[in-house]
């Protein structure tokens, strides 16, 4: 099976934050970083600063000087912390197998999933713009290097004061074509005197590099001449090497017009905690912690949780204590933007079986594994116990 991976990037990332809690800042040129007064560097800013030629990076004073409209405020790395949090949470959610390189950029190997890596990099966009609202772009091929050049190329291309928000695909088997014409510097590894080296050797293309030989390279460039050879030919095997074990399992919705209604509120809330059940189950996991997430209009976020006597990864318990938690700590009547189910504590399920495990339990687990199969088959439709839905009919 040919592997897809994806090379995912979030857009001027901390700028994006920003805007999420000031949106006058939408579309004007501002920076985020140190004062121009005191040596500030600009650690990012928005693509309509990046029009007047403003990079991270470049001294705040220089940056000023180029764009004389710009608008510089100091960094919040608490609160970029907590999103970036939340965007790797939807990662992981995806697989588990993700390599993350800071704090808004990650590969992810997502072959043999459902759809595909373009699909699958269409859904995740949509998913991160429409329940966080950032905006991302993701490079999609057959391995590491040639997702992230492609998504490096799909960012370049939009030149725009808007960030690109672009999927980049490189197809199985035109790897070393994408790569031949374009500039030595896309190739990784090459850095400026590498590159000053390679011009010398009127070597100005990647595929000027694929088209030596490896002793030709090898003789120039010693044993890094003979790797740059392989990556000019799109051969990259390293794999997508996650750092972490997932600490915790948990699915949010944002809503389009923020809700009010309890009982809407409560409806979500068990469909996400019915879908935070079914990822536990499948990864054999179980958790003894439960935790309510509630943003608000103004973008204000609570977290709250209880934690149980024994873990557990049955929907209808984490189903009641999410309510529980919901009814205790929301503020009656005030529109929700944003809700959230999560598990934390996580251990082996299977191990954990032997341990707690009731003729009761036993049974529901066999009917949670059955609604399981029953919505992999069908897909995210309504289904319920029937007890459950006696206990919903109203009495006449």
């Amino acid at each position: 099976m040919a592997r897809a991976i994806l090379h995912f990037d979030l857009d001027a990332f901390y700028c994006a934050v920003e805007e999420l809690y000031d949106d006058s800042l939408v579309g004007i040129p501002f920076a985020v970083g140190g004062d121009a007064g005191n040596r500030g560097v600009v650690a990012s800013c928005s693509y309509a600063a990046r029009m007047y030629g403003v990079r991270s990076a470049m001294p705040m004073g220089q940056a000023k000087r180029l764009c004389p409209e710009l608008k510089a405020i100091p960094a919040r790395h608490n609160l970029y912390g907590e999103h970036s949090r939340e965007v790797m949470d939807k990662l992981h959610n995806l697989t588990p197998l993700v390599e993350q390189l800071s704090i808004d950029e990650a590969f992810l190997d997502v072959t043999g999933l459902k759809g595909g890596g373009e699909a699958i990099a269409r859904e995740l966009q949509q998913q991160i713009r429409g329940e966080l609202s950032l905006p991302c772009s993701i490079g999609v091929a057959s391995n590491k290097l040639l997702a992230k050049t492609a998504n490096n190329i799909g960012k370049s291309r939009d030149k725009k004061p808007e960030p690109p928000c672009s999927i980049e695909i490189v197809l199985e088997g035109k790897e070393a074509a994408y790569l031949a014409e374009l500039p030595i510097r896309e190739l990784w590894g090459v850095g400026v005197k590498t590159a000053e080296h390679l011009h010398s050797l009127n070597i100005l293309t990647i595929g000027d590099i694929a088209a030596q030989t490896q002793q030709f390279m090898m003789h120039h460039f010693g044993k890094s001449g003979y790797d740059m050879w392989r990556r000019a030919q799109g051969i990259d095997n390293r794999p997508v090497e996650p750092e972490r074990e997932a600490k915790s399992v948990s699915k949010e919705t944002t809503f389009t017009t923020d809700v009010m209604d309890a009982d809407e509120l409560r409806r979500v809330l068990r469909k996400l905690a019915e879908g935070v059940g079914s990822r536990l189950r499948k990864n054999d996991l179980s958790g003894s912690t439960i935790k309510l997430k509630l943003r608000y209009e103004d973008f204000s976020t609570i977290t709250r949780q209880t934690t149980l006597p024994h873990p557990t990864y049955d929907d209808r318990v984490i189903t009641d204590q999410a309510l529980k938690l919901f009814a205790s700590h929301w503020r009656k009547g005030t529109p929700v933007r944003l809700i959230g189910v999560g598990v934390s504590n996580l251990e082996n399920a299977v191990r954990q079986l032997g341990l707690w495990e009731t003729e009761e339990t036993k049974r529901s687990r066999k009917l949670q594994s059955a609604l399981d199969d029953l919505r992999d088959k069908f897909g995210d439709i309504p289904i319920s116990r029937a007890q459950d839905m006696k206990k919903k009919r109203k009495k006449p």
